[in-house]
């Protein structure tokens, strides 16, 4: 048993070496780092570790005809990290190598079958298993499975005594074996998908230095504007050339090939025009695919991202690379978040085109809203769950650019109420990314109401509830949303706290429409109110907290509907 043992032990350190080999290899990584696996992907994957699987039986040791091998390490390991189909299809053709493999044995019945069983029963444990206990659920599945094994040999095989024969001779070494080995596997799998989660938060901090550096140059959108953006993307990545488009033509074009892509001609790339026609991003590998019109450009893989104002495609951007094939599953994540945040920029320049109607105090009023501090604090949170949590982190950076794409928009626009609770749910959890447990928000809206609104109606009484209700007291508490039916032509609003209460001489000056430099928004959420429906907002003190209330009437504003 001792000398099987060792042949095993010896057997596992090829088939770990082989993992590391395949695991280092570009495009193993870059499929094992991709979000959603497409068919193709599986079937390399399940080939791939099916492989592991043959080889763990050709490299297996002959006891009394049968072969002590380490065959569902691979399919135990393929299974729990990709899935039932890697699972399934790898145990399934290791399962079948392994009933064709004729070594005059008794047990290649029962054996196949456990190495399609391993693949079933590693599909299941991947819906349930965590990310980080994988190993452990490696470990405990290799046992369970060698523990079926040995129950399907003793049932199957004849004669008895020669199974039981075997099966005293192999038990011991072929669970520790397998068991560890599924477990060491996983591990050396882990490695990749942690650095794929080191990738992520790094690109994340580059899109977050990227934001910061290019947002002063966004204030006056002109060709040499753009042509500095364009450059500070260019130095920030890894990108040879990077250039910003418009629907037409070349707004900017800096790093290689600047000398045949020049600022102000049309766009000559066909998939350029594409990607601003469906708004879908495109990636070509080749110079044979770019089919720029030079014959000596160096530039060899592109990905193209449209930049959007809300649904409309208004421009792109594009990332150039000197060598083929550079782009990568991590490259196309850090182009579509740079993608997402240079459209917000540009909507966010808008404002400064807008003097004509910064003249009025509703449009100022709203501006306002779009608070400093706020966005100081919603970068900082950021940029600390980057260390520990960086999916958060880019939900994060999501919910941000959605409330800031949200809060520029004109007051005259009239939205569903569906959106507008998208805007404040944004803002709501950016605030509990940074005050966690502290602050806690319900929910109670009725889904069957369909109404057109004013924008920025809701989210300003939300935040003035968590500021000065919850904050400002004792520091913690719950605020309530619900919006109801109130009869058949009106839907009523209600925000609700249990914070610290609001003193009613400032209730009074609400009413009376005297706007204090502290509470500007919900002045204006009531003076919009009054104006659009004559009736404004209906603000009661609690014993504890305090509730504010208001109507939508459909038949003061002809935009509305109500389903």
């Amino acid at each position: 048993m001792i000398n099987l043992l060792n042949n095993l032990i010896n057997n596992l350190g090829y088939l770990i070496f082989l993992a590391f080999i395949i695991s280092n290899l570009s495009i193993f990584k870059n499929i094992i780092q991709k979000n959603e696996f497409q068919k193709f992907d599986l079937i390399i994957l399940s080939i791939t570790f099916a492989i592991f699987g043959i080889v763990g039986t050709y490299s297996g040791v002959d006891v009394n005809g049968a072969i002590a091998n380490t065959r569902i390490i691979g399919i135990m390991a393929g299974g729990i990290f990709c899935g039932p189909f890697v699972g399934i299809v790898s145990g399934l053709i290791a399962g079948i190598h392994r009933l064709t493999y004729d070594i005059g044995g008794i047990t290649s019945i029962p054996c196949a079958l456990t190495t399609i069983i391993a693949g079933c029963f590693s599909g299941f444990i991947y819906k349930r298993c965590l990310k980080y206990e994988k190993w452990l659920y490696g470990l405990i599945g290799g046992i369970i499975i060698e523990f079926i094994e040995i129950f399907l040999i003793l049932l199957l095989s004849k004669p008895y005594s020669k199974a039981f024969h075997i099966v005293e001779n192999i038990y011991l070494p072929m669970i520790f074996i397998n068991a560890l080995g599924t477990c060491l596997l996983i591990l050396l799998i882990q490695r990749i998908f942690n650095e794929k989660d080191q990738i992520a938060a790094t690109q994340a901090k580059i899109a977050l230095d990227i934001a910061t550096k290019t947002l002063p140059y966004f204030r006056d959108i002109n060709n040499n504007s753009l042509k500095i953006i364009c450059s500070i993307i260019h130095n920030s990545t890894t990108a040879a050339a990077v250039a910003i488009t418009d629907t037409n033509t070349i707004l900017a074009h800096v790093g290689l090939g600047s000398d045949h892509h020049i600022c102000t001609d049309n766009i000559q790339i066909i998939a350029t025009e594409k990607v601003i026609n469906d708004g879908i991003i495109r990636i070509l590998n080749t110079g044979e695919e770019i089919n720029c019109f030079s014959k000596s450009c160096p530039l060899k893989s592109i990905i193209i991202v449209p930049l959007k104002d809300d649904t409309k495609v208004i421009g792109t951007l594009k990332l150039y690379y000197e060598k083929e094939n550079s782009i990568s599953c991590t490259t196309k994540t850090l182009a579509s978040g740079l993608s997402h945040l240079i459209s917000t920029q540009l909507e966010i320049s808008k404002l400064g085109k807008l003097k004509d109607l910064a003249t009025k105090s509703e449009i100022k009023a709203l501006q306002s809203q779009i608070n400093p501090h706020f966005l100081f604090n919603s970068l900082n949170t950021i940029v600390s769950f980057m260390r520990f949590n960086p999916t958060g982190a880019r939900e994060l950076m999501i919910n941000l650019s959605n409330y800031l794409r949200y809060t520029i928009d004109e007051i005259q626009t009239f939205v569903d109420i569906s959106k507008e609770l998208e805007h404040v749910k944004a803002y709501v959890e950016i605030e509990k990314a940074r005050f966690g447990h502290k602050l806690n928000i319900n929910y109670d809206i009725d889904r069957s109401v369909h109404i057109k609104i004013p924008s920025l109606i809701i989210q300003p009484l939300v935040e003035n509830s968590i500021k000065h209700g919850i904050l400002n007291g004792k520091g913690f508490g719950t605020v309530n949303i619900k919006v109801k039916k109130y009869n058949l032509d009106e839907v009523k609003v209600i925000i609700e706290d249990d914070g610290i209460g609001i003193p009613q001489n400032v209730i009074d000056i609400i009413y009376l429409g005297t706007i204090e430099k502290n509470k500007i928004g919900i002045s204006n959420v009531n003076n919009r109110l009054k104006y659009i429906y004559g009736t404004g907002l209906i603000i009661e003190r609690l014993h504890t907290g305090t509730r504010i209330s208001f109507v939508l009437n459909k038949t003061k504003n002809f935009n509305f509907d109500i389903i």
